[in-house]
């Protein structure tokens, strides 16, 4: 079955709609110790923080780096599975935040939408492959050519950035490109 289609408007509108949720939450978090829910690792109160992560930055820096890979890689989304782009960043939401919770240091309390960035950069290559749709692959030969030195990111390198929440971002992203690649008989 095809994807329901979005508008230009509704596409815009959503990416709106996060755009601002992602900075109240920034700014709440100047009055209030918000990124204390996010997740952490092995511990079952930090659970809570799967779906609380990706909207908690630890600060405008943090935020801003985040912003324009997540408008590109969300609009690339929609453009191709219209409707089904909120299952799909549901699903990297909820695995990429359980393999983080379940991988992660420890000591840190991870935070950020770069996970869900990693989500979607892993579902959109992965999609590519896994179609073989034109506009798939056309999308995915996008991608790469503007992210893909991102992958590299999946590595640890900086002590204050979550390489774990990269890392099961990415495989979250590519696990459900390949499990909404299977044929309709066998998706049902």
């Amino acid at each position: 079955m095809a994807a329901q289609r979005m508008t230009f408007r509704e596409m815009l509108s959503v990416s709106g709609v996060v755009l601002v949720l992602l900075w109240v939450a920034l700014f709440v978090a100047y009055l209030l110790p918000l990124n204390q829910f996010g997740i952490r690792p092995r511990n079952w109160w930090g659970l809570t923080g799967i779906p609380l992560a990706p909207f908690l930055h630890a600060d405008m820096g943090h935020l801003l780096t985040n912003m324009s890979a997540l408008l590109f890689l969300g609009l690339s989304l929609m453009l191709l599975e219209g409707r089904k782009a909120l299952l799909v960043v549901a699903t990297i939401v909820l695995l990429g935040g359980l393999g983080t919770w379940a991988i992660g240091r420890g000591d840190a309390i991870h935070v950020g939408a770069s996970g869900v960035i990693f989500g979607l950069l892993g579902y959109l290559l992965a999609s590519g492959v896994f179609r073989r749709k034109f506009s798939y692959v056309a999308m995915a030969l996008l991608v790469l050519f503007f992210y893909g030195g991102a992958l590299f990111g999946v590595l640890p390198r900086s002590d204050g950035v979550s390489w774990e929440g990269h890392l099961c971002g990415l495989l979250a992203g590519v696990a459900d490109a390949k499990w909404r690649s299977r044929p309709a008989s066998a998706a049902s």
